[in-house]
């Protein structure tokens, strides 16, 4: 298994953010790289993981009014550490972070193993939620 550590603190440089991001393939962000950044230093949490060289592997943020609502915004894993426990151990620092809250939401890809992953990790998907299902609305741009 491959070593990581946790960090709260929002130091990077854009070029390892970028890197961050591209190597999941999340274009819709990395197409203006400094709105991404800017996106993530202006977030209300951060968490980071490095490994052992430094290198940025995972980052968790989060968008919070720190009273009602916790917005996980991204949550990414470096491929080569997927499945090294960096995506729970940055989950569970967001959500101990923000306990106190009534609501931690998220929005993801449709992809049966990040349902697994976020299922195991104790979110419900809406239209599961008892006694009554909830409806979850989006607008993209």
């Amino acid at each position: 298994m491959s070593a990581f550590s946790i960090f709260t603190s929002s130091e990077f440089s854009d070029g390892e953010v970028l890197s961050l991001y591209e190597s999941v393939g999340w274009s819709a962000y990395t197409r203006d790289s400094e709105l991404l950044t800017r996106a993530i230093r202006s977030s209300s949490f951060v968490v980071m993981a490095r490994n052992q060289d430094g290198e940025l592997v995972g980052l968790a943020r989060a968008v919070s009014d720190d009273a009602t609502i916790c917005y996980l915004q991204d949550i990414l894993v470096r491929p080569s550490f997927q499945g090294a426990g960096v995506g729970r151990a940055l989950l569970e620092h967001v959500t101990a972070r923000y306990a106190h809250v009534r609501q931690t939401v998220l929005v993801t890809d449709n992809d049966p193993e990040q349902r697994g992953f976020y299922e195991a990790m104790g979110f419900t998907e809406g239209l599961n939620f008892a006694p009554e299902p909830v409806r979850v609305f989006a607008l993209f741009r």
